[in-house]
């Protein structure tokens, strides 16, 4: 009996799933480092959760996405949720606060 799935299938997934860990780790990343660059007090500012929450929430999501719990899991797509909602979210608001200048 000759089955119609490509032989390959399993290489398919395994690039589909290797490019979608590198996005979340890139994501993930570059969150925590702003997260961690910025002062502390803004958080505050713009009426979010502390620094030290968003440096921690975003720490162990980046430590659970490298520790292999895979970017499919529920770990890596809180992660990634984590990382965008900072970035999307946060960083914008901080990015206003500082009148819209500087790198980030």
């Amino acid at each position: 009996m000759a089955y119609a799935a490509p032989l390959f299938y399993h290489d398919v997934r395994f690039v589909i799933e290797l490019i979608l860990l590198v996005f979340a780790l890139i994501i993930e990343g570059v969150a925590l480092v702003h997260a961690i660059t910025q002062r502390s007090d803004a958080f505050a500012a713009i009426g979010t959760l502390p620094k030290g929450a968003w440096i921690a929430i975003l720490g162990v999501c980046l430590l659970l996405t490298l520790l292999g719990f895979g970017v499919l899991s529920l770990f890596g797509l809180i992660g990634i949720a984590a990382g965008l909602i900072y970035l999307l979210d946060v960083r914008v608001g901080l990015r206003d606060l500082h009148d819209g200048r500087g790198f980030w």
